[in-house]
């Protein structure tokens, strides 16, 4: 069984900072692509952030030049450093795994709520 555990969310003033973090763990033999998405009220869940297994970034539109992603290969955990923060990245952040263990799949956190909001 697999699990992603995010954890770093909260309230944060406009221009702000957080950092989310997300562990995989389980009986894992290989976690290829990673990646960071979010949702917001009435809106589709849409990609923010992933990274591949070779290190390899890639970013929405919205957030460049504001958060990065990066990973801890050793603790199979990815993390999305956000900066300058605004009212609209606010919704729930998911983190997203492509994981090799008894077999692969497409692994999901529980969410972690992002609210920007003086």
């Amino acid at each position: 069984q697999v699990q992603l555990v995010e954890s770093g969310g909260g309230l944060v003033q406009p221009g702000g900072s957080l950092r989310l973090s997300c562990g995989a763990s389980g009986n894992i033999l290989r976690v290829n692509d990673m990646g960071w998405y979010r949702q917001a009220p009435g809106n589709q869940r849409e990609l923010v952030a992933s990274i591949t297994s070779g290190g390899s970034t890639n970013y929405a539109d919205s957030v460049k030049d504001r958060f990065t992603i990066s990973r801890n290969y050793a603790k199979n955990t990815v993390y999305l450093q956000m900066n300058s923060l605004k009212p609209e990245d606010t919704a729930v952040y998911y983190c997203n795994a492509d994981v090799v263990a008894a077999a692969r799949g497409v692994y999901w956190g529980q969410g972690t709520q992002v609210t920007v909001s003086s």
